[in-house]
């Protein structure tokens, strides 16, 4: 008798093989590589035992690149060919961007962005490919072999277009993507499964260039992500700018060479670091105009300096605990993400608002690489001692346009991913056979106030009365976060879908905006929907009392005609500016004013149906 191996699909027959995966940590000011070797997580380093890599590209004359450190050093003397923060530009256009604060050098393109180099147009995906791909050749050379694949950490609030984006670097780096994960989720992963944790948590991102903040709940290795927040326009680098702006000012500096502008913060940035360590540090320059700089920064003056950046983070806190229903009482600790939570005003702020000293103990720099890691494992199939299912959300709402410029939702904001929903729509205009599916995101009543994500035809709908065809419509957001909309036709069973992927996404200052926006317009929004339904509804009585007339009017008097049309006239002039109440008023006066109408034409009808008709066949 023959034995069997058999195995589940892409994975190997070989249960003691271990497979080769990492979790990638793309940040937007440094990137790591992390894998989990002998049941522990640890990051990788390069051959000079660096684990993090700048996240910065070089492109040299002779066709070659620097990545990393030698890119990073090189930035004050060739700004044009040096790209850093390439996170910060994936997935977005020209237009969103403050492209002349930057000291590149952007192509005429509306529709992506591309900045000339030696090397030619290059994008934010070449440039984070560049970067993914360093990190892959530092993996297998650490690992000894090819990879299976690589779990890699985004943003919680990056939309989908930045998420396909950052897949698609990872495509062109030569890397299988077993997942996208959200950063403060991976940061979760890594304190769950060191510490054992369980019960509620925050986990509080200060990155280099954006602030993200996520509630947990982590139970019986099972981490349900209750709400996310952020704020983009936050991170070390803003720090690092107000000391920078600070020091011209009071030095009566004139700072007109990129060289200098690059070497004063790179030495800003170093006496931040230090004044998390010493309560005053020295800064010394000679600048390219023959100045000379020798000044002394506290840590208080640095504090005072930049203390309502600190309190800037704790408004997205908030928030974040009342999606979730949640108060502060109730979080059983706080998980410190992002170089930048080092700062200690930074320590103090949350410790005084959570009433408990946050969690440090594990590297504020590679916990997010370190649980991504632990999630490329298991999806790898390699075989843990604990088992956990990961349940991540959706940061925004997703719908789409109905008749009169109405959102509606199908997916709401905070719905745990992978996730689907469908809901059914009809027709509202006789012997329609065509509707166009416009997919929005965002929290606002009105499609004006979304933001429009795709758009694509259902054709084919058998023409019938406004109202009979049955369309349902199907969301479906993977656990990447990526979505796709199908629409089918229920009778016929025609139907047409779309992978969601727009020219450019969305940045999370953008997101929070919508998300302020929403919650500071509820009331007008809800005003302005009822008026929408309204105007919908009016629009539709008219139409149907237009037909009617015109197929029966021979059944009104002459002046019965007139008082209908005169009431259709007054509904009409009411439709655009009046209250939904004042609208729905005047729907009321003309239906009744209709009723005599429409008891007369179902007489002719059922006379016309029985005409010829025998009692027998009755």
């Amino acid at each position: 008798m023959a034995l069997l191996q058999i195995a589940e699909p892409n994975q190997s027959a070989a249960p003691h093989q271990h497979r080769l995966a990492v979790g990638i940590d793309l940040g937007t000011t440094n990137s790591l590589v992390a894998t989990v070797r002998s049941g522990s997580a640890e990051c990788l380093p390069d051959e000079t035992g660096a684990v993090s890599l700048p996240s910065v590209v070089r492109y040299l004359d002779n066709g070659s690149k620097a990545i990393g450190k030698a890119a990073l050093d090189a930035q004050k003397i060739d700004p044009h060919n040096t790209i850093s923060s390439a996170k910060r530009l994936i997935g977005r256009k020209l237009s969103e961007i403050d492209a002349a604060h930057m000291p590149y050098r952007f192509a005429d393109n509306d529709k992506i962005i591309e900045l000339q180099t030696k090397h030619g147009k290059k994008t934010p995906i070449d440039i984070s490919a560049d970067i993914l791909g360093s990190l892959k050749t530092r993996a297998e050379a650490s690992l000894g072999g090819e990879l299976v694949g690589a779990v890699i950490t985004v943003p919680a609030y990056f939309d989908d277009a930045q998420r396909q984006a950052t897949k698609d670097a990872a495509r062109l780096a030569g890397l299988n993507v077993l997942r996208l994960l959200n950063e403060p989720t991976a940061a979760a992963i890594a304190y769950g499964l060191d510490n054992g944790a369980e019960g509620t948590f925050v986990v509080y991102d200060l990155g280099g260039g954006t602030f993200d903040v996520s509630v947990l709940q982590l139970s019986r290795g099972l981490f349900e992500v209750k709400a996310t927040g952020g704020n983009s326009a936050l991170g070390g680098d803003d720090f690092d700018h107000h000391l920078f702006c600070h020091i011209v000012e009071n030095n009566q500096l004139s700072i007109t060479d990129e060289r200098d502008a690059q070497l004063l913060l790179g030495l800003v940035r170093a006496a931040k670091e230090t004044l998390s360590r010493q309560p005053e540090t020295r800064i010394q320059a000679a600048l390219a105009n023959g100045k000379t700089l020798n000044i002394t920064v506290s840590r208080s003056e640095f504090h005072a300096l930049t203390q309502h950046l600190v309190a800037q983070t704790i408004a997205p806190v908030k928030q974040a605990l009342k999606d979730a229903g949640i108060g502060k009482n109730d979080i059983k600790g706080v998980i410190m993400v992002g170089g930048a939570t080092r700062m200690l005003h930074v320590q103090q702020a949350v410790a005084n608002f959570f009433g408990q000293t946050p969690l440090n103990n594990l590297n504020p720099d590679q916990v997010v690489a370190l649980g991504a890691a632990m999630q490329a494992n298991v999806l790898a199939g390699n075989k843990t001692d604990s088992e956990w299912l990961l349940l991540d959300v959706t940061p925004l709402s997703l719908g789409l346009e109905t008749y009169g410029g109405l959102a509606e939702k199908i997916i709401p904001r905070n719905s745990t991913l992978p996730t689907a929903r469908a809901q059914e729509f009809t027709t509202f205009k006789d012997g329609q056979t065509a509707m166009t599916i416009h997919v929005v995101q965002g929290e606002r009543e009105m499609v004006a106030d979304c933001r429009s994500l795709a758009k694509f035809t259902l054709r084919g709908i058998p023409p019938m009365a406004a109202g009979a065809a049955r369309i349902r419509v199907t969301f479906q957001v993977d656990a990447d976060g990526l979505l796709s909309v199908s629409a089918r036709e229920q009778t016929t069973g025609v139907q047409a879908q779309i992978e969601v992927k727009p020219s450019y996404g969305l940045d999370d200052a953008t997101i929070t905006q919508m998300l302020r926006e929403g919650m500071a317009h509820a009331g007008a929004d809800a005003a302005e929907r009822a008026r929408a339904e309204a105007r919908v509804e009016a629009q539709s009585l008219i139409d149907a009392v237009e037909a009617a007339l015109e197929l029966d009017g021979d059944l009104l008097t002459a002046e019965q005609t007139a008082q209908i049309r005169a009431q259709m006239d007054a509904l009409a002039a009411l439709m655009p500016n009046a209250e939904a109440a004042d609208i729905r008023a005047a729907v009321q006066t003309l239906s009744q004013g209709t009723d005599d109408f429409a008891a007369r034409r179902m007489n002719r009808n059922i006379q016309r149906a029985l005409q010829g008709v025998s009692v027998e066949q009755l």
